[in-house]
């Protein structure tokens, strides 16, 4: 641009001395005048485009770097929703394991059984049949109208149920009972009896009975029942399951 000037102010100081020259050199004088304007208007055109060329390039350069953080952001996400999905696989592959683990060892249940209370059996004496009988013999019989019973039977006693815990999709292995005398240190697996058959007084039902709790277990329940009246007794339910 300064050189353009430069030029026109030459182009311009040779008009002035060349007035006097004829027409045909003043046609030859006003070529560089209009060289001098094609070459602004060539720099005008070309700094436009430049500048439109610096301003698409700049937008391009602005897509590619969106388009970048858009594909971290996406890549991101699906990682983190990996994790979360292996998180969650591997919490419910470590439970299962736990709760298979459990099922082999088995599910324990205990529950000590007071002696049977015998009940009393009430005797109603009988009426005199003779006018005749003493007021003096009337207390002795008062005295044996009612003697207590020293025994319990089955119907006695008031039955209990053992109740273990399971998963609602666990299947039954083994079922193990026991009964021994509470306060003692005998080995349970000296005491162990069978389901419905009677053991000292004591008896466990024929078998045992699943009940739903929720949707993600279930109850496995044993009735039990002592009618002994010399001493308590620890029933023991041991549940054993698969999954």
């Amino acid at each position: 641009m300064f050189a353009s000037f430069l030029q026109l102010r030459s182009s311009f100081a040779k008009d002035l001395a060349a007035r006097g020259v004829g027409s045909g050199s003043r046609r030859k004088s006003r070529l560089p005048f209009m060289i001098i304007c094609v070459m602004l208007g060539g720099a005008a055109v070309g700094g436009f485009a430049l500048s439109q060329w610096l301003t698409e390039h700049e937008r391009v350069v602005q897509g590619q770097l969106q388009r970048a953080l858009q594909d971290k952001i996406a890549t991101m996400s699906h990682t983190e929703t990996v994790l979360e999905q292996t998180r969650v696989g591997t919490r419910a592959e470590i439970q299962a394991g736990i709760l298979r683990e459990i099922g082999m060892q088995g599910v324990v249940v205990m529950a000590t059984v007071a002696p049977c209370k015998p009940s009393i059996m009430m005797n109603t004496p009988a009426l005199a049949a003779s006018a005749g009988e003493t007021a003096a013999q009337m207390p002795s019989q008062a005295a044996t109208a009612s003697a207590p019973s020293s025994t319990c039977t089955e119907s006695d006693a008031s039955p209990i149920t053992l109740c273990a815990t399971v998963p609602a999709n666990a299947t039954l292995t083994d079922v193990e009972l026991y009964v021994r005398a509470a306060g003692t240190d005998v080995p349970w697996s000296t005491v162990r009896v069978t389901a419905g058959q009677d053991f000292e007084q004591a008896r466990f039902a024929e078998k045992p009975v699943e009940v739903a709790d929720g949707s993600s277990s279930k109850q496995v329940c044993e009735n039990f029942v002592q009618w002994s009246t010399e001493r308590a007794r620890v029933a023991r339910m041991l549940v054993r399951y698969s999954l």
